[in-house]
């Protein structure tokens, strides 16, 4: 493949979804001793929507976040990013997607401890050469209530300002999708919310797309719906969660599991 930038490779995404599996296959090693992580996963994340993957652990649903982010390899299957085939990308191609048309969140905060609260949510934007938009890096401060902190060091700010950082860094490039893996796996309930509520507002407010993986049922119930993994295979799918439906779902699955 030629070193052409991706806008010159790739039409511009599919109204309507933002990324998507089909038949997504991984296996970690080999022979008596391989493990099935996802078996023919197919998933489409719309636009504008709020994504929970939910399942037991080892049920595959960082794995699945982490191949349809472009973090993971995998064995067989398609992943695209609006129209963009991941599995035709070499690694510059990869990471330039990566950099400029998907945003993360972690557990862990992962900011620079030695830079400022903007100079973390801008860094993205610094190593790739390009300036942030002044009115929408304004709007994205204001809407995670940061305003007040820009100024202060990863060090100066409780675990919730942090996430908070990270979130608008996430936000910052106006990705077509945000992924986040336990994104308030290291909060308190209170800090939980808030971040969780940003989130919310991403996808009401500015038209973004979330997905994330969580075993919260409280945090599931944000977003708009819930698939369920189950040993890597998709297994159930909720519209208009809430934390009691999906506790009284995911008690289901443990009852199943128990009894096969």
């Amino acid at each position: 493949m030629t070193a052409e930038s991706l806008d010159t490779l790739t039409p511009h995404p599919t109204i309507g979804i933002a990324a998507a599996t089909t038949d997504l296959s991984k296996v970690y090693g080999s022979g008596d001793t391989s493990v099935v992580a996802l078996d023919r996963v197919s998933i489409a994340f719309r636009e504008g929507e709020f994504t929970a993957i939910m399942g037991p652990s080892g049920s595959g649903k960082s794995t699945l976040m982490h191949c349809a982010a472009g973090l993971d390899s995998f064995n067989s299957g398609s992943v695209r990013i609006g129209t963009t085939e991941l599995g035709t990308l070499n690694d510059r191609q990869l990471t330039q997607l990566r950099r400029d048309r998907i945003g993360f969140i972690f557990q862990a905060f992962n900011l620079m401890p030695t830079l400022t609260a903007l100079e973390n949510i801008t860094l993205p934007l610094t190593i790739a050469g390009r300036r942030p938009d002044r009115q929408w890096l304004d709007r994205v401060v204001t809407m995670v209530g940061l305003s007040e902190r820009l100024d202060h060091r990863p060090g100066q700010l409780s675990g919730g300002q942090q996430q908070r950082v990270a979130v608008a860094r996430a936000l910052v490039s106006r990705p077509a999708i945000i992924f986040g893996d336990e994104p308030t796996g290291n909060l308190d309930s209170r800090a939980g919310a808030e971040v969780l509520g940003f989130l919310r507002d991403s996808v009401r407010e500015l038209g973004q797309t979330v997905v994330v993986v969580t075993h919260d049922p409280v945090a599931a119930g944000y977003a708009d719906r819930v698939v369920f993994l189950a040993d890597g295979r998709l297994v159930d799918e909720m519209a208009h969660p809430t934390p009691d439906r999906v506790l009284d779902r995911m008690k289901a699955f443990d009852a199943r599991s128990r009894t096969s």
